[in-house]
């Protein structure tokens, strides 16, 4: 059986996976961001949950992208996740 890494490779070989898989690099770096804030923080997604005042299933579906795609986290919701895990919410444009 291969591994998730290896599978990706093999994937990434076709041309309209790969333009899919670049078109969702900002979602992956936010919800990066979200874990690795968390981590260095010291807290579980129970304690996050609690802080922001809902169930630590929110926060899994939060931190692993949104829950199917359904929607995209609000600036509300990660404002109050970035203020959970200490943390201020700094939002920029930048030109490509």
């Amino acid at each position: 059986m291969k591994s998730h890494n290896d599978m990706v490779k093999d994937w990434q070989q076709d041309p309209a996976f790969q333009q899919e898989y670049d078109a969702l690099e900002a979602e992956f770096l936010l919800f990066d961001e979200l874990l690795n804030a968390r981590k260095e923080a010291g807290l579980t997604q129970a304690d996050v949950a609690h802080r922001m005042g809902t169930k630590t299933s929110a926060i899994a579906r939060l931190e692993a992208g949104g829950g199917s795609k359904k929607h995209s986290p609000s600036i509300a919701t990660l404002r109050k996740y970035a203020e959970a895990v200490g943390c201020q919410l700094e939002i920029r444009l930048v030109r490509d």
